[in-house]
């Protein structure tokens, strides 16, 4: 029996990469996916798609920047369904360039979407959340909410308050009904790095060679249905990257002389 069938699974930064492959992987019939983006003509191929693997399916825009736009998206799920089983926080941007050169403008941009998106989302749908009988809250992090990267001041800052915000929140949770998974992606082959912003906000537009070489995202989206299912705290999805992990934990001298060699594209 599919573990999904009757559940409303709702996902961000469901157009492209990650998202995208979650929303395909999970569409059955008995699901229900909302799906939200910014590109809406993306969307709207990706529910026809799931449509005909027998889900059904609604597609909304979001700008996770705006707040408005989340509260206007939330109002409007809340009067379509009256509760949300699976929330998966997937939207988010990444960063290519130096701390010291990046404009304010753009480490608030990224800060507003990584965080205080995920955080204002989760808040707004709460309601639902706690009417479901099994629910999860899952946020898409990164290996460098770990620790701190070269060229990713901004997203890392993102990552790690997301996990530490998140974190408290699973500690201060009492409803047995309400479970939090965090996933931490090391490179994952999407176009994130291509959609990256640089010093002065404007786009990188430029696939990194680490991407490219990255896990598929079919594969990181099978390994993160996996730990909804388990219920799973926090996993991370990596290749190479677990050496830094565990450097960064045991050998903190040795991680910092390998990651200041590393090519950083």
């Amino acid at each position: 029996m599919n573990p999904f069938n009757n559940k409303v699974v709702l996902i961000t930064g469901a157009s492209s990469g990650i998202g995208k492959a979650l929303a395909i992987q999970l569409a059955d019939t008995g699901v229900t996916l909302i799906l939200a983006a910014r590109r809406m003509d993306e969307l709207n191929l990706l529910k026809e798609e799931c449509e005909k693997k027998g889900a059904s399916c609604t597609c909304h825009f979001i700008d996770m920047a705006d707040p408005k736009s989340i509260a206007g998206f939330v109002e409007k799920v809340s009067s379509q369904f009256s509760k949300i089983d699976v929330q998966i926080n997937n939207a988010g941007m990444s960063q290519r360039s130096q701390a010291e050169v990046t404009a304010i403008e753009v480490d608030r941009k990224i800060m507003e979407v990584n965080f205080f998106g995920q955080v204002h989302i989760t808040k707004l749908l709460w309601p639902l959340l706690i009417k479901s009988a099994h629910a999860n809250i899952v946020l898409i992090s990164s290996v460098v909410g770990t620790f701190g990267f070269p060229q990713r001041s901004a997203y890392a800052a993102s990552k790690h308050a997301l996990e530490g915000f998140f974190e408290s929140w699973m500690l201060e949770n009492k409803r047995e009904n309400i479970h939090f998974t965090t996933i931490a992606p090391g490179r994952v082959y999407t176009h994130i790095s291509y959609a990256a912003l640089t010093a002065d906000g404007s786009m990188h537009k430029q696939m990194d060679q680490g991407q490219i070489n990255g896990i598929k995202a079919e594969v990181c989206a099978q390994k993160i249905i996996r730990a909804i299912l388990k219920n799973k705290r926090k996993v991370y999805i990596v290749q190479y990257e677990m050496i830094l992990i565990i450097l960064r934990k045991c050998l903190p001298y040795l991680f910092f002389q390998l990651v200041r060699k590393l090519k950083l594209s």
